[in-house]
């Protein structure tokens, strides 16, 4: 996911595979905990639909067989506040002992009455308060829109590394989480439509009101939005659902013409890297955001972009089933999408270069690096990224390229990829030629 500010991404021009299932892609992962997360949560807006109360509990299972003796979740929207002063809080903790916020207020430790050994399973629960923030944005507002994004709490992941409590990044994205499953009922006024993660069902609540319940099975995040939206649907070839919101300034015959890039491109991407299964997209259109388009599963905010909004779809594979750590390695969602929505739109990489600035900027550096050296990240993490995959692509044959990424996607469906994982597969799949100096020309470590 990238901020998607997609400045390079803009420039462009303009048969469904199995996957594997998900218990066998979470079977030969026994270091990532807590593992199966499940989020239950309840929430009542207000009368606009930029504030929220109510109630979140996770459950969760611990496959390592190091015990686990706290979880962290991880608050990613106070990046958006003045720290110690929150739009998100968290109170009321059951099921173990909260610590003080830390990582500029984006971390909260909880302790758990007792060790989590290997092979059981916890619980947590705690009261939620959100207040969205002015600005147009991924978490933020444009007059009575509102965007909500990384606004629910989520476990941090622990694996061989340690816990991961990375600091936020504006420029791109820090997030790390295990595929999980989301029950999320909102409570909002009937005027209002809250596009959502997962597939929705509406039932009358109060006089005036609405309760809206999203249901994202497998899904790393859970985000939404809210506000008077205009809203057209269609459905894919392959039966997708696929609604298109918009804010009042954006025209329907704009809002009809990204409801056909949405429909042609789920299935293009489907076809490419195995079915699409969330069985719902929901797509919100602003001309106002500063980036060129955000997604979550199921839902992406977007400008009016046929690229953008290709590009965001493909997350749904990269990042979104096929899950990565976005921070520690942002070219495994980023350079992997833009390759896809070269795909799509028939681009061969042909006008590929890759000149290097200095002896430390590499493909698999983090945003830690990136952060520091911002005014290469586009060019390096997304058009070299997907500049790599057009060379490995000429390097190894176009049928060997495609039965390469539909594989690697079926064997890390729901999974997590790494470098290491994906510099395997693609030595499997290139045979006798040896793909060392590949990766040593092209930066690719790890």
């Amino acid at each position: 996911m990238m901020r998607r500010l997609l400045p390079a991404l803009l420039a462009i021009g303009a048969g469904l595979a199995v996957p594997a299932s998900p218990a066998q892609a979470a079977a030969v992962d026994a270091v990532r905990t807590p593992a199966a997360p499940a989020y239950t949560i309840n929430l009542t807006s207000n009368a606009t639909g930029g504030t929220w109360t109510g109630h979140e509990n996770v459950s969760f299972s611990n496959p390592s067989a190091s015990p686990l003796t706290e979880v962290y979740l991880r608050l990613w929207d106070n990046y958006h506040g003045s720290c110690p002063s929150t739009p998100v809080t968290v109170s009321n903790v059951s099921g173990g002992t909260a610590s003080a916020l830390s990582v500029n207020c984006t971390a909260l430790k909880i302790t758990l009455p007792a060790p989590v050994a290997q092979g059981g399973s916890g619980s947590i629960g705690f009261d939620l308060s959100i207040v969205v923030p002015d600005g147009i944005d991924r978490f933020g507002h444009d007059g009575s829109y509102y965007f909500i994004g990384n606004a629910l709490p989520v476990l941090a992941v622990r694996d061989a590394a340690g816990w991961h409590l990375d600091p936020y990044t504006n420029n791109g994205e820090s997030f790390y989480a295990l595929a999980s499953d989301y029950t999320v009922k909102l409570d909002h006024p009937t005027s209002i439509s809250v596009p959502a993660t997962g597939t929705s069902t509406d039932a009358a609540g109060t006089a005036g009101r609405t309760i809206t319940t999203a249901a994202g099975k497998q899904v790393r995040e859970f985000a939404w939005a809210a506000g008077p939206f205009a809203k057209i649907s269609g459905t894919t070839a392959a039966g997708v659902r696929v609604n298109v919101y918009r804010v009042s300034s954006i025209s329907s015959s704009s809002a009809t013409s990204m409801l056909n890039t949405a429909t042609a491109s789920l299935d293009a991407h489907a076809s490419r890297f195995g079915a699409y299964p969330y069985g719902e997209a929901d797509v919100v259109l602003d001309n106002g955001f500063w980036f060129g388009g955000m997604e979550y599963p199921g839902f992406v905010l977007d400008l009016v972009s046929t690229t953008a909004l290709a590009h965001e779809l493909a997350h749904q594979w990269f990042y979104g089933i096929v899950g990565d750590d976005e921070y520690t390695t942002p070219w495994l969602d980023e350079g992997f999408t833009d390759y896809a929505t070269d795909l799509y739109f028939n681009k061969t990489g042909s006008g590929c270069g890759i000149t290097w600035q200095s002896s430390a900027e590499k493909l698999t550096n983090s945003m830690a690096y990136w952060d520091a050296h911002s005014s290469r990240y586009s060019t390096v993490i997304y058009n070299y990224g997907k500049c790599t995959l057009h060379d490995l692509r000429r390097l190894i044959g176009t049928t060997a390229m495609a039965n390469l990424l539909k594989s690697y996607a079926a064997a890390h469906w729901y999974g997590i990829s790494t470098v290491a994982d994906f510099k395997a597969a693609a030595q499997a799949a290139a045979g006798s030629t040896d793909l060392t100096s590949f990766w040593t020309s092209h930066r690719v470590e790890g």
